[in-house]
């Protein structure tokens, strides 16, 4: 199926418009307010990826490129996103990839940090996608990318929050991909391992920390964990979500993709 249309990328959302029938797009990348609460290189190399479709985007993630339009949306804010979506158009690629990450175990957890990462991992992920949804039926088909992580795949000490959360958005992920599925929408989600970026470096240095140990020897034991013995690249999987948001992935839906060196093969 070829795209007719130039596809959106709006500010950790990313939208595409137009993306089952378009050559050219406009792609929307939704960005949480504060800066703590999402990566720079992941959203800036996802956006990146989009360039050689020539789609006009809309970010706060990157900049230099004579598409891109900053844009900032505060995603746990429901009116915010209500406006937003409602100025944009069509849409037809929806990519979920705003985040945040709380360390500690269980008895560190505090109730506010529990919704915290609901409120950012999940539920924001399920607004985007009620508000975004009416403009893909109408448009026929589209695309919707949800971001989780090799912790969604299974627990890890310290991270019980973010565990959790992580392995919500796969089964909405699911869920969503068997709604959907007679409308021409897919659903997947992706699933990285240790990527190279700062919130990676942050964790790094909790763990570190946690252990007694330094960040370098942290980082040694953590990539002993995984198969090709390196951390993955932002481009690395800003290239899988470009393939998972394109016509060549039309058949794969209710899918988890990790990207993660081999570290969970789940």
């Amino acid at each position: 199926m070829k795209w007719q249309r130039e596809p959106v990328l709006a500010p950790g959302s990313l939208a595409l418009g137009q993306a089952r029938r378009v050559s050219q797009g406009t792609i929307a990348e939704d960005t949480l307010r504060p800066r703590e609460f999402f990566d720079e290189r992941s959203g800036r190399d996802t956006a990146r990826a989009w360039f050689d479709w020539k789609a006009k985007t809309l970010t706060m993630q990157y900049q230099g490129n004579k598409a891109v339009t900053p844009m900032r949306l505060d995603v746990t804010d429901d009116e915010a996103i209500a406006k937003y979506v409602a100025s944009i158009g069509a849409v037809d690629i929806l990519f979920n990839c705003a985040g945040w990450v709380h360390q500690g175990n269980i008895l560190d957890c505090r109730v506010e940090d529990w919704d915290r990462s609901f409120t950012l991992n999940v539920r924001s992920q399920f607004v985007m996608v009620k508000h975004m949804l009416p403009k893909m039926i109408a448009a026929g088909g589209g695309v919707i990318l949800n971001m989780s992580s090799v912790l969604g795949r299974f627990g890890v000490p310290g991270y019980t929050a973010y565990c959790a959360s992580k392995h919500a958005v796969i089964g909405f992920t699911r869920a969503l991909a068997l709604e959907l599925a007679t409308r021409r929408i897919t659903v997947n989600a992706i699933c990285p391992g240790w990527v190279e970026t700062a919130m990676a470096a942050q964790g790094m240095q909790a763990g570190a920390s946690a252990m007694g140990v330094t960040r370098e020897e942290f980082r040694t034991r953590a990539l002993g964990a995984v198969p090709i013995g390196r951390m993955i690249e932002p481009e690395e999987v800003a290239n899988l979500v470009k393939f998972l948001a394109s016509p060549q992935a039309a058949a794969i839906t209710g899918q988890a993709y990790n990207i993660c060196g081999g570290q969970t093969m789940d």
